[in-house]
């Protein structure tokens, strides 16, 4: 009863976010779309006090008699790159939490029968979105996307676009107050104009069924609610053309058999072109197809048991110490991930941009994508609940049809209570009601070490609400062992699969010292973590994967060592220069002796 009743109330949420004009419903497969960019150098002005809307800047008023004038003008001043953040485009911004105005003019020419969206991949992390003087949207969550129609507002030519930007942390935000990253502010992934017809394919969902190799289902929902409509999914390799018709909620629905498909696999990760056309549109895009489930502990790909071996980063280029936007920074990330051996990345602890996520199913990796439900939540605040459907919700919508993600992560070191579970759940039914078929995980930083029975336990009933249990645990660095390594057993989620989904320690890249002292800082302790830790692998009998903390040292206000952080997390297997610490040799070898 509790999980209908929850949701019934995410469904209702739904009603409410599609019928905000502040918060439209995004289209799938925006990169597929005709598209205008609005990327590249925009004014900007910092709003130190907060005043800008105050005294309506998004007008962008120009003095037209003798005795006017006014205090703030976008033009000859600051430009900031877009997609950017701020702090890394000048020093004066490093620190800098607050609100950033940016503003451009671009033309708009279309057809008569064209809708226009302005669409943003993320703003980090609070917007607000003027068009030609009137205030058209807002958004709220710094990892995901959002559109908004302007086919009525926009102008032929000259229309100025402002966005009031803001990046203040604050209790009820998601992430909250505190978190162990660099808090960047600005707008940070690709700006789009997008044409649509008036009538088009807004969304679809192609997958492989969650069980059977061999059948596809798919459904389409154009834009409006139009019955009779005939919509075609076409995959050319297979032979497959389907033609479907639509309902009166104008989706049309199929599920039908695929002969000869071969499924996608970190060995080979295969992708299909995919063609779905109406009436009015057509959308192209390569779809990989899989089967993902669990069986008592193990977890199955293709019919076959996986160990995961993966490693987490952020969205972060330490070299430029700035986000992590473009297909060049994509790239970079997981190539080192590939060298290091890993199927899997964990993509902590927010949705990274869709340079990644599309390049990582390109390259063989499977993905676990979370929303930043981490630490210090507010579990009892309504509010902050419906914050963390809206950007679940558009983790998942944006993300649904990429077949290397195999997990949706829920939460990151939460404390067990029953304010929490509810909000968990609650979270667990926004993604199902969208895909059902991935597997449900959140990361957990409860075990213990039971010194009566001498094993490593963990009481958290909420882990049988999950598919997959992940732990973070850091022995030999912020908590040291209570028994040597081989003899650290585990008896941690037993029945159910185990991901150990951070460990690891700090050092400072080129920095030698006593292997067994932890605050030698040193590539040698760290060495000897890891080795530790390998060692321990081999007395969980659940586990199914491992995914080590971090690849590579990012930027953290957290970390104020004055010689070996310097506002650094340097858990980094890969220094912020880029060089690989003595544990990434360790972490490979490891990985290679998996099979």
């Amino acid at each position: 009863m509790k999980l209908r009743t929850t949701r019934i109330t995410c469904l209702l949420l739904l009603c409410l976010l599609f019928t905000d004009a502040r918060a439209q419903e995004l289209m799938t497969n925006v990169y597929g779309r005709q598209l205008q960019s609005l990327n590249g150098k925009w004014d900007a002005i910092i709003d130190l006090y907060n005043q800008g809307r105050k005294n309506k800047i998004y007008l962008n008023r120009k003095p037209q008699g003798k005795t006017d004038f006014y205090e703030y003008a976008f033009d000859h001043g600051l430009r900031l790159n877009v997609p950017s953040d701020w702090n890394s485009q000048m020093p004066e911004l490093k620190y800098y939490e607050g609100t950033v105005w940016y503003a451009r003019r671009f033309d708009a020419p279309r057809q008569a029968d064209q809708r226009l969206y302005l669409y943003f991949g993320a703003v980090s992390y609070r917007c607000r979105v003027y068009l030609n003087g009137e205030e058209i949207g807002s958004h709220e969550g710094g990892f995901t996307p959002f559109q908004i129609e302007v086919t009525d507002q926009v102008k032929e030519s000259d229309n100025f676009l402002a966005v009031e930007v803001n990046n203040t942390h604050t209790t009820d935000a998601i992430p909250a107050l505190a978190f162990d990253w660099w808090n960047y502010g600005g707008i940070t992934r690709d700006v789009f104009l997008v044409s649509t017809p008036n009538v088009y394919i807004q969304d679809y969902f192609v997958q492989l069924d969650k069980e059977k190799p061999d059948q596809i289902d798919a459904s389409v929902r154009l834009s409006e609610k139009v019955a009779n409509q005939m919509v075609e999914l076409e995959i050319p390799e297979l032979r497959i053309r389907q033609r479907l018709a639509t309902d009166s909620e104008g989706v049309a629905r199929a599920s039908f058999r695929a002969k000869k498909l071969q499924r996608w696999s970190p060995e080979d990760p295969k992708l299909y072109q995919v063609v779905i056309s109406s009436e009015s549109d057509k959308v192209e895009e390569r779809i990989g197809f899989r089967n993902i489930g669990v069986k008592g502990e193990d977890i199955y790909l293709n019919d076959r048991p996986i160990f995961l071996k993966s490693v987490s980063f952020h969205e972060e280029i330490p070299q430029r110490r700035g986000r992590a936007f473009s297909e060049a920074d994509a790239v970079m990330l997981l190539s080192e991930a590939k060298a290091l051996g890993c199927n899997m990345i964990r993509l902590a602890h927010y949705p990274q941009n869709e340079y990644i996520v599309r390049i990582a199913e390109e390259m063989g990796f499977l993905l676990w994508e979370e929303i930043p439900i981490w630490q210090g939540i507010d579990f009892e605040n309504d509010d902050t609940r419906q914050k963390a459907g809206y950007m679940i919700r558009e983790m998942v919508t944006r993300d649904k049809n990429r077949c290397a993600l195999a997990f949706w992560g829920v939460a990151n070191e939460t404390q067990p209570s029953a304010p929490r579970n509810e909000f968990l759940k609650y979270l667990i039914a926004c993604c199902k009601e969208i895909d059902n078929t991935r597997l449900i995980t959140a990361a957990f930083d409860l075990v213990r070490f039971n010194r009566e029975s001498q094993v490593f336990v963990m009481d958290d009933p909420f882990i049988r609400e999950l598919d997959v249990v992940a732990v973070n645990k850091y022995m030999g660095w912020y908590h040291q062992w209570p028994v040597t390594p081989d003899k650290a057993i585990w008896d941690v989620a037993r029945g159910q699969p185990l991901i150990l989904s951070e460990f690891g320690g700090e050092a400072l890249y080129g920095k030698t010292g006593d292997a067994d002292i932890v605050s030698s800082w040193s590539e040698d302790y760290q060495a000897t973590l890891y080795r530790d830790n390998i060692e321990m692998f081999n007395h969980i009998p659940n586990l199914r994967g491992v995914s080590p903390w971090v690849l590579f040292d990012f930027r953290s206000p957290f970390r104020f060592h004055p010689t070996h952080q310097e506002d650094w997390n340097r858990k980094g297997l890969v220094s912020d220069q880029g060089y690989r610490k003595k544990a990434w040799y360790l972490m490979k070898e490891y990985f290679e002796s998996i099979q």
